[in-house]
């Protein structure tokens, strides 16, 4: 049997995501990295972005909106600020908050403070986005 990784995605709120998995594909200010099993230990920030989860052949996609990442060589957990399983993300939301967020950035003056946080909102909102899309892609792929 080959070796698998113990993964989980871990919000205040909840855990999104605990299973045995073959790889992970995480996103991080230095770039995204791939997790395999008995990768060398590491901690680094996670970024908003797309995570791409491997088990076998099939392939589930998350947003999240930044947070941690831990890797042990037996163990990765992911302690995100915000993370959704792609059928949980409501597209017509996220790109409403996407607009207003860029609207607001665009109108009116805003302090360094500011411009962090609507920078950071627009961010998530477009990984949400690029999940939504993925599985549109997919359903229509899958159609044909």
């Amino acid at each position: 049997m080959a070796k698998k990784i113990n993964f989980q995605i871990t919000t205040p709120e909840r855990i999104v995501f605990s299973d045995q998995i073959d790889e992970v594909v995480l996103p991080t200010a230095e770039g995204e990295i791939g997790i395999l099993p008995n990768h060398i230990p590491l901690v680094s920030l996670l970024v908003p972005g797309e995570i791409k989860i491997k088990r076998g052949t099939a392939e589930e996609f998350m947003a999240v909106s930044g947070g941690f990442i831990e890797v042990r060589p037996d163990k990765v957990v992911v302690l995100a600020d915000t993370a959704e399983r792609e059928e949980e993300i409501d597209e017509i939301r996220a790109e409403e908050a996407r607009k207003k967020a860029q609207s607001i950035m665009h109108e009116k003056r805003i302090d360094a403070k500011e411009f962090a946080s609507l920078t950071a909102k627009i961010e998530k909102e477009l990984a949400r986005l690029k999940v939504v899309n993925r599985r549109r892609r997919k359903t229509r792929a899958s159609l044909r």
